[in-house]
């Protein structure tokens, strides 16, 4: 199994962005820039959490179940914050550039003021896998 995770933490978020506390908009945007990507999406949750203060705006944490593995969202606007969690696995095709474009659209649309980005090769070569530990 090979495999790519791509995380990114984003700061200056706009905190009124609908899909920092929507979970109906993130839920939209993440599908659709899944199916954008050309990956499948085989199931999916989203979550909003209760305002940190009486009257503030309340996170969303949302992930898409994968064929390629998972897409994880969480926000937090009273932050301005969120972060973004993009594994595929390559069992059956190489899947690192529709994980890079899924990714990409996904910063893009949060507008972000600063990004760190991520990039971890997962996984064991293929003759390694087939060998006892």
């Amino acid at each position: 199994m090979q495999g790519l995770h791509l995380t990114a933490d984003l700061l200056g978020c706009r905190a009124e962005a609908p899909l920092m506390t929507d979970p109906e908009v993130l839920r939209a945007l993440c599908r659709r820039e899944v199916e954008a990507a050309g990956l499948q999406p085989v199931g999916e949750l989203f979550h909003r959490f209760a305002p940190a203060e009486p009257g503030g705006p309340a996170g969303v944490t949302g992930v898409v179940l994968l064929a390629e593995s998972h897409l994880a969202v969480h926000t937090w606007p009273e932050l301005g914050g969120a972060t973004l969690d993009v594994y595929v696995c390559n069992f059956g095709a190489d899947n690192r550039e529709r994980a890079e474009a899924l990714m990409q659209a996904l910063v893009l649309a949060f507008e972000p003021v600063e990004v760190s980005r991520q990039r971890l090769q997962r996984g064991l070569p293929a003759r390694a896998a087939r060998e006892p530990a």
